[in-house]
């Protein structure tokens, strides 16, 4: 098994990575952030290339790559913070009508685990479809039909939540294997985010330590925080390791436990993702506050996506069993 991007999944991530630096560029998300947390036109260009349809077959309409390249491509939306329930949507390619497309918006809301109280939907009012993955299934559920009510001040500012007090039961779509395939590839997608977000903040940081000037010289010159920097290297090295292995384990199941993979990745891109988050306030931390700066925007969605599809301390149960197992 060959970690390393072959060229075609070097351009891809260069592609996108274009794309998405063109198309949000940082002063654009508090514009975002002002109307909502969702923008209807960076969400069809996101479609226009091909985010959600890419594991599609190409007789259905999709780009026909696997789970490695969906890692690669989902690693750069977190990177520059793209809003939008994207992994979901990507998640109910084929299995929602229009969803491939971009133009059916789907949501979700992970009931296989702990039971989450409140029950809580991002992006709720954009929804079209609402997935529901109970443990006996795959529910397709019409927003219209819930009972719910908006967070005034939702945890991340680019992802609006709702806190739904009557979720309908649903046509069920899918079965008890489907559910727990849908959980186990979106906990895949979601370490390619927190990777992505791990990369972002230590880019920022950066960046930033690079130009902001403390006894005349640049604070990346001083030890402390070339440590903080070199630490924030090495867990998102961590973070791509463990996002690389569950793509790879995922196209070819036959190589490893996929949910060991899985779980290893969830738990080390988690904790790199809002670690690096917070060591990238701290190095911004010269200037006293935090909120005119992207730096908390990678916190507050490094802690959206420790909740999706399973939490580290959920993952490493899951890690600890196969193990126990195992011996």
């Amino acid at each position: 098994m060959d970690f390393q991007p072959t060229e075609d999944q070097k351009a891809l991530r260069e592609g996108i990575r274009s794309f998405v630096e063109g198309q949000l560029p940082f002063d654009r998300i508090p514009e975002i952030e002002k109307a909502g947390g969702f923008d209807r036109d960076l969400w069809n260009e996101v479609a226009e290339m091909g985010v959600f349809a890419l594991r599609l077959s190409e007789n259905e309409g999709g780009v026909g790559l696997g789970f490695s390249d969906a890692v690669l491509v989902f690693a750069e939306l977190g990177r520059r913070l793209v809003p939008g329930p994207v992994v979901w949507t990507h998640l109910a390619a084929g299995l929602v009508d229009g969803a491939a497309t971009g133009e059916t918006v789907v949501g979700g809301v992970d009931l296989m685990g702990p039971t989450p109280e409140p029950v809580v939907v991002e992006y709720f009012d954009t929804l079209d479809v609402l997935l529901v993955l109970r443990s006996d299934g795959v529910y397709r559920v019409d927003p219209a039909t819930c009972e719910a009510k908006p967070v005034d001040v939702p945890l991340d500012p680019l992802t609006p939540i709702h806190h739904v007090t009557a979720l309908p039961e649903g046509d069920k779509i899918g079965d008890a294997d489907a559910a727990a395939r849908l959980r186990l590839e979106g906990a895949a997608i979601i370490s390619g985010v927190q990777l992505g977000l791990s990369e972002g903040a230590l880019e920022l940081a950066n960046d930033y330590a690079k130009e902001r000037q403390q006894f005349g010289r640049p604070i990346g010159g001083f030890q402390a925080v070339k440590h903080m920097l070199a630490e924030m290297f090495v867990k998102q090295e961590a973070a791509r390791a463990g996002a690389y292995n569950a793509g790879a384990t995922l196209d070819a199941p036959e190589v490893a436990d996929v949910q060991k993979a899985v779980s290893a990745a969830k738990v080390t891109a988690g904790e790199s993702a809002i670690r690096n988050a917070r060591t990238g306030i701290q190095v911004h931390g010269g200037m006293g506050f935090t909120w005119e700066v992207m730096a908390h925007y990678y916190l507050k969605r490094a802690w959206v996506c420790e909740n999706m599809f399973g939490t580290q301390d959920e993952h490493a149960e899951k890690i600890a069993t196969i193990l126990e197992a195992a011996n």
